[in-house]
């Protein structure tokens, strides 16, 4: 969270007008519990993470964290970008692409590869790709092309990784 937050702050203003503001941070919840977070009328599913947009908040299940750390440490790190990168477009006008989710794979690709703040180690290419793959549109929570397939996830991604914010933005 800090490592995203931190790039979100510090290149706010190449890319948007306007103050920066962080989205909370409801962080992990147990599925069904009394404790788990909602979105307007909607209980937080298991195995999911999500940005809510009326409460301004991002949130994970536990068990789809401990998971995915246990595919490798990125899983965490790009399920956290993806969500912000949601709350990213819901504060800027026109920003969101027709393709919202493969716009927020592709944002969080140019959050952790633009981050001053994260070292990447051996094998994380690897399980971030992996990690898009295991995220592909064949999960309970997802419609049919929500969030595309792995191929599209991953170009996605490797997009905003190589080419940055802008390489996301609508044209």
């Amino acid at each position: 969270m800090a490592v995203v937050d931190a790039f979100w702050s510090s290149h706010w203003d190449d890319h948007f007008t306007g103050t920066y503001q962080s989205p909370h941070v409801f962080g992990a919840y147990v599925a069904g519990s009394p404790e788990a977070p909602r979105c307007g009328d909607e209980a937080a599913a298991p195995g999911n993470a999500f940005y809510c947009p009326p409460g301004d908040f991002i949130a994970w299940d536990v068990t789809l964290m401990r998971d995915g750390h246990a595919q490798g440490d990125s899983w965490v790190y790009l399920v956290v970008a993806h969500e912000w990168a949601h709350a990213v477009q819901r504060r800027v006008s026109g920003l969101r692409a027709v393709a919202a989710e493969l716009q927020a794979d592709c944002l969080a690709g140019a959050t952790l590869f633009g981050s001053d703040d994260l070292v990447f180690e051996e094998g994380d290419g690897e399980e971030l790709a992996q990690a898009l793959t295991a995220l592909a549109d064949e999960t309970p929570w997802t419609r049919s092309e929500d969030h595309g397939d792995a191929a599209q996830r991953t170009t996605a991604f490797s997009n905003g990784g190589s080419g940055g914010v802008d390489a996301c933005l609508p044209r």
